[in-house]
């Protein structure tokens, strides 16, 4: 995903008026109701989250370690001349770390100001696209098991093609901002 695109989506006037330019910009005809998101991984698990919550993507930089914080609170980055504050959402979630994966190797999405009321950034393993599904993409009663943690907004089932058939992909579509909430409660 490029800033660009992103920041024309979001240049776009109240969110109404972004999520109608979302819904044309991608010829997206349908008679029902419509969002996008961002997808990416952590771990081995497929996330999402709403697309309007992003300000941008960027690569991996080095994170400096800040004394006397969360596990969660991966430290402080300079981005072009901002200090950013960047939660692991693997630690938040309590997601398995993979041996494998290197966090270098890793993504920062750089979160919408107005919604974290500071510069913040989580840093995922990997970004893979921006979606558009539909309400009933979405299955909202698989989250009943997910306890206290409202912060799931629901299954997507996304439908992918595995050799001759088409399969659902199952991405858990989480609120970030109810996410960094939580984190604040528990600190």
């Amino acid at each position: 995903m490029t800033t660009e695109s992103t920041e024309a989506v979001k240049g776009a006037g109240s969110s109404g008026d972004k999520l109608a330019l979302a819904r044309g910009a991608g010829g997206i005809k349908s008679t029902g109701k419509t969002f996008q998101v961002l997808e990416f991984l952590l771990g081995r698990e497929h996330f999402a989250i709403d697309l309007f919550d992003v300000r941008e993507v960027v690569e991996y930089t080095s994170i400096t370690k800040l004394p006397n914080t969360p596990g969660y609170m991966k430290g402080i980055i300079d981005l072009r001349g901002e200090i950013t504050t960047i939660i692991d959402l693997k630690e938040r979630l309590h997601i398995p770390v993979r041996g494998e994966q290197k966090e270098e190797d890793g993504r920062i999405i750089v979160l919408d100001e107005k919604i974290t009321k500071a510069k913040t950034g989580i840093l995922v393993d990997d970004v893979l696209a921006v979606s558009t599904f539909e309400d009933e993409d979405v299955d909202a009663a698989s989250t009943a098991g997910a306890g206290d943690d409202d912060a799931i907004l629901g299954i997507i089932k996304k439908k992918v093609r595995d050799r001759d058939a088409e399969v659902n992909e199952l991405v858990i579509w989480i609120d970030v901002r109810k996410t960094l909430n939580m984190m604040e409660d528990d600190g």
